[in-house]
C-alpha cells in the first residue's frame, strides 16, 4: 500500500512537475525583452537602441554572472553620467532566469 501511495505521489510531481522551473534562458529572455530591451541589445547579434547601453550578451564576459544575482535583488543602480537607466528589483526565479538566458548569449 505503501509503495503505491509513493508512486503516486512521485508520479504526480514528474506530470505536473514545480510551479515554475528556475534557470529557464526563455522566461529570461521575455524578463529582459520586457525591460532591458528600450536601451540594451538583448540578443546574441546587434546594437544597443542606446549607445551609451552596453549589449547584454557582453555581460558574461565583462562579469561573472553569479556577480550580478545581488545587484538584481537589490536593485541595479547605474551611478554613470549620462546614463538614465530605472532601477529593477528582481525576485529570485526571475534572477535564475535572467542568468540563465544571459549565459545562453553571452560572449565567449
Amino acid at each position: 500500500m505503501r509503495t503505491t501511495i509513493a508512486a503516486a505521489v512521485l508520479v504526480g510531481f514528474f506530470v505536473v512537475g514545480p510551479a515554475h522551473a528556475t534557470d529557464d534562458p526563455d522566461a529570461g529572455h521575455m524578463i529582459v525583452e520586457e525591460n532591458c530591451a528600450r536601451c540594451h541589445a538583448i540578443e546574441a547579434t546587434g546594437d544597443s537602441p542606446d549607445t551609451d547601453a552596453p549589449p547584454m550578451r557582453t555581460f558574461a564576459s565583462k562579469w561573472p554572472l553569479e556577480n550580478l544575482e545581488e545587484a538584481l535583488a537589490e536593485g541595479i543602480v547605474v551611478g554613470h553620467e549620462g546614463i538614465d537607466m530605472p532601477e529593477f528589483v528582481f525576485e529570485p526565479e526571475q534572477i535564475s532566469d535572467i542568468l540563465a538566458y544571459l549565459g545562453s548569449i553571452g560572449e565567449k
